[in-house]
């Protein structure tokens, strides 16, 4: 059976405030992605196609994991993050809604940035919501229609907005999604007859085990 496995990059730069400083793998993160090669390993996962965006984030975490896969890593632009950093300045700057500095502010923050962001609410953004949306449903899309079974390395807010597109989420879902997503989480779409099916989200088997409960993380 052929379906796309969305994959979370490891932990990152957690203490970060801008989007340079942030990509980067923690120690955490690179282990978090080498547990994750190991379960597909000890599993039998195999892949047709591999794909990762070409933020430092997604190319350490595809490494880490190093798939069993005969084809090279496909870099792709149109999986990368939206610029969280950049759009929660611009907010900060035009709105005067201050940057989150831990995950309670981070929680309340995100549903009303991805709100401006969508209703063209925050002046010149490096991105719009809209062109944010294309391309992640264009590069899903042609993903899924590919042979074999994929494994797509990426990050939360893309993983959100593929969800947003499957399940025909509003922005309010969308952001809650997101929020629960974590680092090195598994999250499997399938390519039905009437479309496009969510079948996995947030899978952690990699760290489902007692001594491994202290490497879950969000940031």
């Amino acid at each position: 059976m052929s379906f796309v496995t969305l994959v979370r990059h490891g932990q990152a730069n957690s203490s970060a405030r801008d989007e340079g400083s942030y990509d980067q793998l923690s120690s955490l993160g690179w282990q978090q992605a080498e547990w994750l090669g190991g379960y597909f390993r000890q599993a039998g996962e195999r892949f047709a196609r591999v794909y990762c965006g070409t933020l430092r984030r997604h190319v350490e975490t595809a490494q880490a994991i190093a798939p069993d896969c005969d084809m090279e890593t496909v870099q792709d632009a149109r999986l990368n993050e939206m610029a969280y950093f950049d759009l929660a300045t611009a907010l900060e700057t035009q709105h005067g809604l201050a940057m989150p500095q831990d995950r309670e502010g981070f929680i309340a923050h995100l549903p009303v940035l991805l709100t401006h962001w969508k209703e063209d609410k925050i002046e010149n953004p490096p991105e719009r919501f809209s062109d944010f949306e294309a391309r992640v449903g264009d590069a899903i899309a042609e993903i899924a229609a590919g042979e074999g079974r994929a494994l797509v390395v990426t990050s939360g807010g893309l993983i959100g907005m593929a969800m947003r597109i499957v399940m025909r989420l509003d922005v309010p879902a969308m952001a809650h999604a997101c929020l629960a997503i974590e680092n090195s989480s598994l999250h499997r779409i399938q390519t039905l007859p009437t479309g496009l099916a969510l079948t996995q989200f947030n899978a952690l088997p990699h760290l489902d085990t007692p001594e491994r409960q202290h490497a879950r993380s969000h940031l």
